[in-house]
């Protein structure tokens, strides 16, 4: 009988994580020191794109995701994916029409989306990005800024994996709030209004986290974000002229720099914000909203340094795959996370 570890390494597993903005696939191999990534795919498809107004998921932006989805199901066949998990988060957990949507992309694609809670979503981002949490003691807060929602996880990591010790989601995403906004943008006064009101909005969401979370000396305080908030922050934070994983992911940026680079960010018109570096057309309009979020969550956990991630949930869910006796936290595994995979070439 072949040794399970080895059988492991000859096989490809992939990961699909259909948020309210992005469509991200990865498909990686075992290696002694996690995987190996072999293919990924990320485009911007705007799923939540009017759920705010309607409750449901627009024609234009189901058919932009279909789109997204048959790339990534042709890469699954091309792979010789032997395990893939495909989940679908706040905009699918939200519209009205998410299981029709779910059973359409089945249809046309193959592919079977899970539509996971916000827990859920939560332990999978933590579970890809926590290694990258700077070394010490105490509590740990590690967030994600999405489409449709921003989740907030403390964590113990003092052991192998992180104990989730208390976690929050919130409706608020880069999409959401951007969308729960309406003035003049090319007002200056009307935007730095809309951006308070975006951060009282927020901090409203965030106060009954705020106050169970332990009081820390600022410097003692460890804080790890994973979105594309943060990373497009850490780019301008380095002024690269381009996006470069390499140099984002893992880097280290000290808070105040991140609060300045929001204030300036809320302060310019859509058009500047275009031509920036790393930002462009497709993250201009959002971008203010995720600074915003940012901003809040500094201010309920005054971290002097922050940590960030490009990875996340997919990465999440190929450590869940490729070890699934491995449980996020001491509490029993949650099935969803260590199990329902699909198996062959759909995803």
């Amino acid at each position: 009988m072949a040794d399970r570890s080895s059988c492991n390494t000859r096989r490809a597993y992939a990961a699909i994580d259909l948020g309210t903005n992005n469509c991200r696939l990865l498909i990686a191999k075992p290696a002694a020191d996690g995987f190996v990534v072999v293919d990924a795919f990320s485009r911007v498809v705007r799923l939540g794109e009017g759920l705010g107004q309607s409750g449901r998921l627009s024609d234009a932006a189901m058919d932009r995701a279909v789109a997204a989805l048959s790339i990534c199901a042709d890469k699954l066949r091309r792979r010789h994916v032997a395990l893939a998990r495909s989940v679908a988060t706040e905009a699918c957990r939200k519209a009205s029409n998410g299981p029709d949507f779910i059973e359409r992309v089945r249809r046309e694609t193959g592919i079977v989306l899970d539509i996971i809670t916000a827990e859920e979503e939560a332990r999978l981002a933590v579970l890809g990005c926590h290694i990258l949490l700077e070394p010490g003691d105490g509590p740990a807060l590690i967030f994600d800024i999405g489409g449709g929602s921003t989740e907030l996880v403390l964590v113990d990591s003092s052991g192998p994996v992180p104990d989730i010790l208390d976690w929050l989601s919130v409706p608020w995403g880069v999409v959401t709030l951007t969308e729960s906004e309406t003035f003049d943008p090319e007002d200056a006064a009307a935007r730095d209004a809309a951006y308070r009101r975006m951060r009282e909005r927020v901090m409203a969401g965030f106060a009954p986290f705020a106050a169970r979370l332990p009081v820390l000396p600022d410097e003692e305080r460890r804080l790890l974000g994973t979105s594309g908030t943060v990373t497009t922050l850490a780019s301008l934070h380095l002024d690269l002229p381009c996006y470069n994983r390499d140099a984002i992911d893992g880097l280290i940026v000290p808070s105040s720099s991140m609060r300045a680079i929001s204030t300036r960010l809320a302060g310019l018109s859509l058009d500047q914000r275009r031509e920036l570096p790393c930002i462009g057309k497709e993250r201009a309009d959002l971008v203010v909203a995720g600074c915003a979020i940012l901003e809040t969550i500094l201010d309920i956990w005054p971290a002097v340094r922050l940590g960030v991630a490009d990875r996340g949930i997919r990465e999440g869910i190929l450590r869940a795959l490729m070890g699934r006796d491995a449980p996020l936290t001491s509490a029993p595994a949650d099935p969803a996370i260590h199990g329902h995979a699909n198996h062959g070439n759909k995803a």
